[in-house]
């Protein structure tokens, strides 16, 4: 975190009127206050890249976000004593979020915003805090989405010199110190990792590429847009049988993903998906996309019509120059034989030296998900970002562990 940056949120954050916590009060968020929160606490920041409005309020819409079948979520602002938005938070509950390791129920803190204050920062997770309980919680991790954790998900604590990508937390660096200052802990780190579209490739990927090149059976291409329920059907295989080893239940069905891929196609670059098979079976996936914050830092939350043909136009003439990682998986039959570096390999065939792409930022991969940390490092890309997911246990009653270490080689992000 540059000297200048930390110099620069302080100069701008919203102006704190109140002289202590009895100025301050709490209100049961409107959607468009709880946007304005995250909007009032960046708006001199740079870097900061405005959500889209409508992806923001699916999450909290019944009708459109699928969690609402296994938990439900309060949200609050708070006003200071002039009425000025200053903070804001999210709680939820969901049976379907579960960690390994973890034999407690623990509900989400998300969507947190505040100004540079401890107390008005407490109030908003003591908010959250009796909520929980009330719902029966023992414990509380945040900032997280309540949704799949491609999204919106752990605090950013490294890597503010730049502009978010896509679906990624962003957030003032001094929120470190008000998580920090109410007593959560790191339940675990976040690692994005990052590289040159036209950096060279280490000479191990040629190897193995050759490798699965002379033998009888396995090929790697891209998707075609024309044939989207082929590669739904081949994106749930890879998915359900990579992720069955998670223990999460996180198994997708087919008309799931085609339903994701036509929500995509907008956007969508096939030349960024891919996918290993063996003798025309699926056996590997990585999915890109075109980095959607290069489109959307231009529309201050909103997409409506002119928006989206403001996208296409850019999308012509080729205005994004960085795609991210959305997921990666391996058939565990499959794995550590070096089809990654094959899959891979075949990509950086077709993609380096074009022009379309200069940079790739990969989905992140927690600390204890090291196989996947090591394919990233294995690529050459250096460490880009580092996001923290907390957690804080509500009595002495449960010891504080940290995340353990899972045995297997894929990643979503």
């Amino acid at each position: 975190m540059s000297e200048e940056l930390t110099k620069s949120y302080e100069a701008s954050k919203p102006p704190f009127r109140g002289g202590g916590a009895g100025d301050m009060h709490l209100l049961e968020a409107t959607s468009k206050d709880f946007i304005n929160v995250a909007v009032l606490v960046n708006k001199d920041n740079p870097n900061y890249i405005r959500p889209l409005d409508n992806e923001i309020n699916a999450v909290f819409d019944p009708a459109k976000n699928k969690n609402y079948k296994y938990g439900e979520t309060k949200r609050w602002v708070l006003k200071d004593g002039s009425n000025n938005l200053i903070g804001r938070i999210a709680a939820y509950t969901n049976t379907k979020y579960i960690n390994k390791g973890t034999d407690y129920p623990v509900g989400g803190a998300a969507f947190f915003e505040c100004i540079n204050n401890q107390q008005a920062a407490n109030l908003l997770f003591d908010a959250a805090k009796a909520w929980l309980q009330s719902k029966g919680m023992e414990a509380m991790d945040g900032p997280i989405n309540f949704g799949d954790r491609d999204k919106w998900w752990g605090l950013m604590v490294e890597g503010f010199d730049k502009p978010p990508i896509y679906g990624m937390a962003y957030n003032p660096p001094y929120y470190e110190k008000l998580f920090d200052g109410y007593g959560f802990k790191n339940y675990y780190n976040q690692y994005y990792y990052a590289m040159g579209v036209d950096d060279p490739l280490p000479p191990r990927f040629a190897e193995r590429h050759a490798k699965f090149a002379n033998k009888a059976g396995y090929r790697a291409s891209h998707i075609s847009i024309k044939n989207l329920e082929k590669h739904a059907e081949e994106f749930a295989t890879v998915y359900n049988a990579a992720w069955a080893q998670h223990g999460e239940a996180k198994e997708i069905t087919k008309e799931q993903v085609v339903k994701l891929f036509n929500t995509m196609k907008l956007i969508m670059d096939e030349r960024l998906l891919w996918f290993a098979y063996y003798k025309d079976e699926p056996i590997a996936m990585w999915i890109n996309i075109p980095d959607l914050n290069e489109y959307f830092k231009h529309f201050n939350g909103r997409l409506g019509l002119l928006q989206k043909l403001r996208l296409l136009w850019m999308k012509k003439t080729g205005a994004c120059k960085k795609f991210t990682g959305v997921a990666f998986g391996i058939v565990p039959k499959y794995q550590a034989l070096g089809i990654d570096s094959f899959m891979i390999y075949e990509g950086g065939l077709l993609l380096q030296h074009k022009g379309w792409y200069h940079t790739y930022e990969m989905g992140w991969a927690g600390d204890w998900n090291p196989k996947m940390l090591n394919i990233y490092k294995s690529l050459g890309a250096t460490q880009s970002r580092r996001m923290v997911t907390y957690r804080y246990i509500f009595d002495d009653k449960h010891p504080f562990l940290r995340h353990p270490e899972m045995e297997y080689a894929t990643s979503r992000g």
